[in-house]
């Protein structure tokens, strides 16, 4: 009998043993998975939302605004394309950080705050980092899924005309992850829902989406006024996006910057969301 329960109890260690490593080693895959799982809920807005709203920016940009712009701004257009064309990256780019923003605000807050379910996670083998990387890449699969919904429908309004448009996409997927990244650290440190998300989109991304050369090129700007779209993700992922949507002229040096800005904050976005996590969890 002791033969028998001592057999029992090392095949329990054993295989705990083995759920423990699974866990270690594809925590982030079973955060990732949870979070997908919790879209569904609202899988019918994040469809409807990804579709509707680029025919709706881009009819009304391409017939109602758009071919008013275009009329009276000559043969050469803006940076030498149609209206359209145009602004079509930077409203990829713009949708990209919006998803971003949706999924890193209020959803990382109500992990901490009202689930409480990133505990839950970190009561297991799977670390804080891995709970950040989960999180963000579920964030990063909607981020795809609405930057391709979007530029097909750019496609189809012919607003991507170089063989290279699709090159946006990384672009803008790119642009999305870090700024949602860095807005993940902001909501990890938040304890009280004190209204900072509205004032984050009115102080911050509303600017951002104005002063960012998105609907007008940033040289049309006061020269103290250009360094907010400098220091903008969405300037960056826009210049990348046209530079593959339409061929725009532009040193190669300054589209590394781009690429390296991106990056950059990105790198930082997640080194502040795996510390500020970690220290949450450890209270």
């Amino acid at each position: 009998m002791s033969d028998a329960i001592s057999v029992h109890a090392g095949a329990s260690a054993y295989f705990g043993r083995r759920r423990s490593a699974r866990s270690m080693a594809y925590g982030t895959w079973y955060v990732t998975e949870h979070r997908l799982r919790t879209m569904r809920a609202y899988l019918g807005s994040i469809i409807a939302g990804s579709v509707f709203n680029p025919v709706l920016y881009l009819f009304a940009l391409g017939v109602g605004i758009g071919s008013y712009i275009d009329s009276n701004a000559g043969a050469p257009g803006i940076g030498g394309v149609g209206y359209l064309v145009f602004v079509g990256p930077a409203l990829l780019v713009s949708a990209a950080l919006t998803v971003a923003f949706e999924e890193c605000s209020y959803p990382v807050m109500g992990g901490f705050k009202w689930t409480r379910e990133f505990w839950a996670m970190n009561a297991t083998p799977i670390d804080a980092r891995q709970v950040v990387n989960g999180v963000l890449l579920a964030a990063g699969f909607r981020i795809v899924f609405t930057v391709a919904v979007f530029w097909c429908c750019l496609a189809a309004f012919g607003a991507s005309p170089s063989g290279y448009g699709f090159l946006a996409m990384p672009a803008a997927v790119l642009s999305g992850l870090a700024f949602g990244s860095v807005i993940m650290a902001v909501a990890a440190n938040l304890e009280e829902d004190d209204g900072w998300f509205p004032i984050i989109n009115r102080l911050i991304i509303t600017p951002m989406f104005l002063f960012s050369g998105t609907f007008f090129p940033l040289e049309g700007l006061p020269i103290w006024l250009r360094w907010l779209g400098w220091i903008s993700p969405l300037w960056h992922g826009t210049q990348l996006g046209r530079a593959a949507a339409y061929g725009m002229s532009e040193p190669v040096w300054l589209t590394l910057v781009h690429v390296a800005y991106i990056a950059g904050m990105l790198g930082v976005g997640l080194g502040l969301s795996w510390r500020s996590f970690r220290r949450r969890l450890s209270k």
